[in-house]
């Protein structure tokens, strides 16, 4: 469109046009003030998981040492264990032989 057919539209259809750009830009501005808060909400949530993330995995590492720990004794107290039930053999033998 020239300008000299731009010059010949009606004072109206100016305004019209006018007016829907500027609805337009309105638009599109509020559109990018949500994308933004949108953006900075997702941000936040993502830091709040990693540091959800970080303390979950320590726990997971001291639920694994404490698993070790617990293996160690529970074969600690499995070998005393044994080792009682033998002398209790023992002893049962040596009474049933004498």
């Amino acid at each position: 469109m020239s300008v000299k057919a731009i010059r010949e539209l009606p004072p109206e259809m100016h305004t019209d046009d006018f007016h829907s750009l500027e609805e337009k830009v309105y638009r599109t501005i509020e559109l990018l003030k949500a994308a933004r808060e949108a953006k900075a909400a997702a941000e936040r949530d993502t830091s709040r998981l990693r540091e959800q993330l970080e303390i979950r995995e320590e726990e997971i590492d001291g639920l694994r040492n404490e698993v070790v720990v617990l293996k160690k004794e529970r074969e600690e107290v499995r070998s005393r264990v044994e080792k009682m039930l033998n002398q209790i053999d023992e002893l049962t033998a040596a009474e049933n032989e004498a």
